[in-house]
């Protein structure tokens, strides 16, 4: 084995007496079961069943995620972009307990709880300028639900009421989530064409950040996407209820980086054509682009802020939309007046919840978490120029603590690979070997760390990377 792969296996497997290496060791007896047992009765999402090969996490430590056989792999994903302090953190831990032993769950309907209502507090004091009030669901496809309808009833309700506001604008390829809302702005349509006669149809604009799917056209430069998005809210004055968007970069279309100012010009059009702005930071918010909210680069307040994942660092899960006073006072009234909210979740506001994410706030504070990212950001960037250099890397996006890597198969013309191959998801297979958990979109494989990974961690995982890629296309 070559240095760097010895660095990689010893601390993969720690003893290499009981795991000699990293391929699929004999499992025991109560791994076997188990595995068919997750075979049989779990249905998972976005994924083939048929085809599946399960692999089951026991335990986390740190930026590593440890299967039931004692097999070690960094978490090259965060956990589905949750895991913002990395696993077993000892202070949310303590944190989740000590909510336990007060209360684990009450309804936010009607009742509240103190430790609820400090974090929505706490949300208040970080978010940009203006956002006073927090509505709780549990993920972010609700939270994106949450501000459509908002938005929607707004406009029945405000003064004077304007009911002919009902249509959304999204961003082409956009990805807002999977519940039947969360797909009429959505736009990836590998994810919600099937499922479009059940919902509504937004008015699309194209992203700036990569090409069209139908023609294969490079993005429009940031001039003539924002006079595209201006030509749309010209032609459909007084019917565009609000402009959804994902800030800076649109994360599940495949890191589709917009240019600078996109963000800004687009807030500032729809303020000129009075059309509520969604910023949908349930992937780009905490930390993750470098700053606590990408929205903050720009100088962005949006009418309403929808956050998710990292928002409870990946122990549970909970959603918060985040809107104005403006839109607040268009809901107050008697209850004859019908003018409540009538939407809402179980476990929307719950304690425990609401517990680590408050914690994981002090994290930020006191651990200097926003403060430690440049130097992570750019020992990626390196990286990323290394890996942009084989031969079957093609487009290279990065913002913030997140790359992505689009795997072609003729580097010269871009051409990608038959997607019937999977190679992206090949690759990110191939990159377990190595001791990474990776995940792809489409054949894009992704690095999106937990932001506690250390700088010889990211060059663990960088490393693990690049050999997975290399497996996948290879002759």
């Amino acid at each position: 084995m070559t240095d760097l792969t010895t660095v990689i296996h010893d601390l993969v497997h720690p003893s290499s007496a009981r795991l000699p290496s990293c391929e699929h060791d004999a499992a025991s007896p109560e791994t076997d079961r188990l595995r068919a047992w997750d075979r049989e009765h779990v249905w998972h999402a976005f994924t083939q069943m048929q085809e599946y090969e399960p692999l089951l996490i026991e335990q986390g430590e740190g930026s590593w995620l440890i299967d039931t056989e004692g097999r070690r792999y960094l978490d090259g994903s965060a956990s589905m972009w949750c895991a913002v302090h990395g696993h077993r953190h000892p202070r949310l831990d303590a944190a989740l307990t000590a909510q336990a032993a007060k209360v684990a769950h009450t309804t936010n309907l009607g009742l509240s709880n103190p430790t609820t209502v400090a974090f929505a507090r706490r949300l208040v004091e970080i978010a940009p300028a203006g956002l006073e009030k927090v509505f709780f669901s549990g993920d972010g496809s609700s939270a994106i639900e949450t501000a459509l309808k908002m938005a929607f009833q707004f406009w029945l309700q405000s003064d004077p009421p304007r009911p002919e506001r009902t249509r959304f604008v999204a961003i082409g390829e956009a990805y807002h989530g999977d519940t039947l809302g969360a797909i009429g702005v959505g736009g990836v349509d590998r994810f919600t064409a099937m499922f479009q006669p059940l919902t509504f149809h937004a008015i699309r604009v194209p992203s700036p950040g990569g090409p069209c799917p139908a023609s294969g056209n490079p993005p429009p430069q940031l001039a003539e996407a924002l006079a595209a998005v201006e030509r749309v809210l010209t032609a459909h004055a007084g019917e565009i209820a609000a402009l959804i968007m994902e800030p800076l970069v649109q994360m599940a279309a495949g890191v589709y980086v917009h240019p600078p100012g996109f963000l800004r010009g687009v807030a500032d059009l729809c303020r000129r054509y009075d059309v509520l702005l969604i910023l949908d930071e349930v992937a780009t918010g905490f930390g993750r682009t470098g700053t606590m909210f990408a929205c903050e680069q720009e100088d962005v307040a949006p009418d309403f802020l929808c956050l998710a994942k990292g928002l409870t660092a990946g122990y549970l899960p909970m959603a918060a939309t985040l809107t104005t006073p403006r839109i607040w006072n268009a809901f107050l009234g008697t209850h004859a007046d019908r003018r409540t909210f009538f939407h809402g979740h179980t476990y929307g506001g719950n304690p425990l919840a609401a517990a680590v994410g408050l914690e994981s706030l002090r994290l930020f504070r006191d651990d200097a978490v926003l403060e430690s990212l440049p130097a992570k950001i750019e020992r990626l960037r390196d990286h990323a120029a290394r890996i942009a250099g084989l031969d079957h890397a093609g487009a290279v996006r990065q913002c913030g603590l997140v790359v992505g890597f689009d795997l072609v198969a003729d580097k010269a013309t871009g051409q990608g690979y038959p997607w019937q191959e999977r190679r992206g998801m090949q690759a990110c297979l191939a990159a377990r070997t190595h001791g990474a958990l990776l995940r792809p979109l489409g054949d894009t494989v992704v690095i999106m760390p937990p932001l506690s990974i250390t700088l010889d961690e990211l060059d663990l995982l960088a490393a693990a990377t690049e050999a997975g890629i290399r497996d996948a296309t290879a002759p």
